[in-house]
């Protein structure tokens, strides 16, 4: 060790453990920073379970308590009317692998208050992507559970939305995106909320939502990657700086 430390040293030598105590410092913090990531989503899901464990809220308690709209993930069970001409198929949500449409219908609960309802998954023609398969929606009122949900996720899209057009029976429901701002107006009011229907499969849907999960996997495997990148700086620096040199001197004459 005596020999090790000994050893001639020059500018670049301080140079270079200047980078290494830089790197080590960066990526170890980038590793607890992804942990942080890890422990944010498990907080995050662990609350998602408390909401999804609660009660389930009706209709009245919904309607005598708007603010109750707000409760993410939180079990409903509702009663109302469905507005059919309404309903959009937005394209490219596959379930399961296969290539196919969410059925967004909004509920009508009363006079004033409509949510829209993710009421399942159909699968797409092969042939034909604007022939529509066959659904049923019940008239009069109906009852359906769910879950209060984020509203459906935008996907990228090279041309602006067209709007809404519900006197063409085909084309123009299916959709790539939903601006809910615009849809509302066209439906008729605001939308109080996004529910995500749960019910067994029926009606021609499929309802095989995937379960909510933390998703800390990814975070866990990045938070691996820099911690072993600093130890891999580490070591390398040790070796490059210490060992070889001590290696290269022992082999030299006396």
């Amino acid at each position: 060790m005596r020999t090790i430390i000994s050893l001639p040293r020059t500018r670049a030598f301080a140079w270079v453990t200047l980078a290494m105590v830089i790197g080590v410092a960066l990526t170890v913090r980038l590793g607890f920073w992804q942990l942080s990531r890890a422990a944010q989503k498990e907080e995050r899901q662990a609350a998602i379970v408390v909401q999804m464990q609660a009660g389930v809220l009706n209709t009245s308690a919904l309607l005598d308590d708007p603010t109750n709209f707000d409760l993410m993930h939180q079990r409903v069970r509702l009663q109302g009317q469905w507005l059919p001409q309404h309903t959009v198929y937005l394209d490219n949500r596959p379930m399961n692998g296969r290539a196919g449409f969410w059925v967004i219908t909004p509920l009508q609960l009363n006079a004033n208050t409509r949510v829209l309802v993710q009421r399942g998954w159909v699968p797409r023609h092969q042939l034909d992507r604007t022939l529509l398969p066959e659904i049923q929606t019940p008239t009069g009122v109906v009852q359906i559970q769910g879950r209060i949900a984020p509203p459906p996720s935008p996907l990228m899209s090279l041309t602006a939305d067209p709007g809404f057009d519900n006197t063409d029976p085909k084309v123009n429901h299916i959709r790539q995106n939903l601006d809910l701002g615009v849809y509302a107006v066209q439906v008729g009011g605001t939308l109080a909320a996004t529910v995500l229907q749960t019910d067994a499969n029926s009606e021609g849907l499929q309802r095989d939502w995937p379960v909510i999960t933390a998703g800390v996997e990814k975070n866990l495997a990045y938070a691996f990657q820099w911690f072993a990148l600093a130890a891999l700086q580490l070591i390398l620096y040790i070796w490059f700086q210490f060992i070889q040199p001590y290696r290269h001197a022992r082999r030299l004459p006396n």
